[in-house]
């Protein structure tokens, strides 16, 4: 195990920072000391976590033709609700979902983020990881990690070619084809069988019992935050979306909830009954002590199942981040076996240091100073809240301006809905996704919901950022205004795109 310096072995260091924020509200002077001195055990930064397209044109060319073969497949809106294909590619394969452990995650909101905090913690314990998570940002690559960074466009090409006459052969046996998302589960399952992976962590891609991703036996299975979204094809109430989402519940298992609705709680209880897993829930068996706000993110005090873990730095924004990470801190304990089998922590120095290296892309995500640009996927109502919270509590703007733009399934009203309290005005736009809601019909919700005063259109997202910062910098007496651009995980790719992050 590693074993990173602590904070408290450099006291002089930290009471230097404590000394030169003299000016400033004592108590902010020691939250902020501790936040910069709990960050340099993670080291310089790690650069982005998300790639660029490969800067070699043949190489460029040659990812570019798997993308074109990989979308001529059913896209992933598009579903017949069973794993009869998926497990017809496993086992052509040589069951390669089965070589590792896995770490499932399902529920509405908070997935990615918890997957990344989970595939953290165990990479600073020294195990090799491989983690699998949806929707990309930018590039397909990052939807296959290992070791905490996306496979490369050498390596995703060459897995698609090994596993592509793989592919055909259920192709030609099935009455359907092999959906995109099929597919790219079937590469990663491949990709980390030959790694190899000490442990595989994986989220689904919607709901959970027909899910491809659902082909594997995980030892922990973990259920963030549950809430309407995708009612089309999971059900109209919270209650019928747990249904869905349980189906990652397997016998014997442990599952790590967080928060959830009373009907969906009882849902995931009744399961987890049927199953014999053991469960641990939020608030309960495990959650947040204390938390602070921190420059350049959060100071947490979080209580695992095997204990209490102090100082706990996260770069991330956001109450919502907060109960993220007490929900990875307890699955990462569960798959250790503590709270079951040992009555231990896990060691604090490493929880620190994982937890401070920690990103999550397009999650409240800076992207641009003078004024402040921030990205986030939020793409739902109870997602659009969360983040709302987070903006209100992380950043002091005199002004905010949104610019929006949203997928045609999605909840546009009730995301507008969310936002409409902190935003000053909004931009309406459209993405570069064919499923972008229409602008004019995003445009009419949204003056049903500001007021047409409040309300910009601009067709394209170039020219909607463009405007929003113009917005933020009209008038002098503005100087804190922000813009805070979101509504669909596409929305945040082509801004990071713009913003040249990527």
């Amino acid at each position: 195990m590693s074993e990173p310096r602590d904070p408290s072995d450099t006291p002089d260091a930290f009471d230097d920072i404590v000394e030169s924020e003299t000016t400033r509200d004592p108590d902010l002077a020691v939250i902020e000391a501790g936040s910069r001195t709990l960050r340099t055990q993670a080291g310089p930064p790690q650069g982005d976590p998300v790639p660029s397209r490969p800067e070699d044109p043949e190489l460029d060319k040659a990812l570019r033709e798997v993308e074109t073969e990989l979308s001529t497949r059913w896209g992933e809106t598009k579903l017949e609700p069973s794993v009869t294909r998926i497990a017809a590619l496993m086992d052509v394969l040589g069951e390669p979902q089965r070589a590792y452990p896995s770490i499932h995650i399902t529920g509405t909101n908070g997935k990615t983020s918890t997957a990344r905090m989970i595939e953290a913690l165990l990479g600073a314990f020294e195990l090799r990881t491989g983690r699998y998570t949806s929707p990309h940002v930018q590039t397909i690559t990052e939807r296959i990690s290992l070791d905490g960074a996306p496979i490369s466009a050498e390596r995703f090409i060459e897995t698609y070619q090994d596993v592509k006459p793989y592919v055909e052969l259920v192709d030609d046996r099935e009455e359907y084809r092999l959906s995109f998302f099929e597919v790219l589960t079937g590469m990663a399952y491949a990709a980390f069988a030959d790694a190899p992976v000490d442990v595989a962590v994986v989220e689904v891609g919607m709901g959970g019992t027909w899910d491809a991703t659902n082909v594997i036996d995980a030892s922990v299975a973990v259920v963030t935050p549950i809430d309407l979204d995708h009612t089309d094809r999971l059900g109209g109430t919270t209650a019928e979306i747990a249904g869905e989402k349980s189906g990652i519940i397997k016998q014997g298992a442990t599952v790590i909830l967080a928060q959830q609705p009373v009907d969906a709680a009882q849902v995931l209880l009744k399961k987890a009954v049927e199953a014999d897993a053991t469960v641990a829930r939020e608030d309960m068996e495990f959650g947040i002590v204390s938390r602070e706000v921190a420059v350049g993110g959060q100071l947490l005090t979080l209580r695992g199942l095997g204990g209490e873990y102090d100082n706990v730095f996260l770069p991330l924004h956001g109450a919502y981040q907060a109960h993220n990470a007490a929900v990875a801190l307890a699955a990462v304990e569960a798959f250790f076996g503590i709270g079951a089998d040992h009555a231990r922590t896990l060691d604090l120095d490493t929880v620190r240091t994982a937890f401070a290296q920690v990103a999550s892309p397009g999650r409240l995500e800076i992207v641009r100073s003078s004024p402040t640009v921030l990205l986030d996927a939020a793409h739902n109502p109870h997602g659009a809240r969360a983040t709302a919270e987070g903006v209100s509590e992380a950043f002091g703007f005199s002004r905010l301006i949104g610019v929006v733009s949203t997928s045609g399934d999605k909840d546009a009203r009730g995301l507008l809905e969310a936002f409409e309290p902190i935003f000053a005005e909004v931009v309406v736009t459209a993405n570069s996704n064919p499923r972008a809601t229409d602008v004019d019909a995003l445009a009419a919700i949204a003056v049903e919901v500001f007021g047409e005063d409040r309300v910009v259109v601009e067709p394209r997202l170039p020219d909607a950022i463009e405007a929003a910062i113009t917005l933020a910098e009209e008038e002098a007496e503005y100087g804190g205004a922000g813009v805070l651009v979101t509504g669909s995980i596409f929305t945040v790719g082509d801004a990071r795109l713009l913003l040249r992050r990527g």
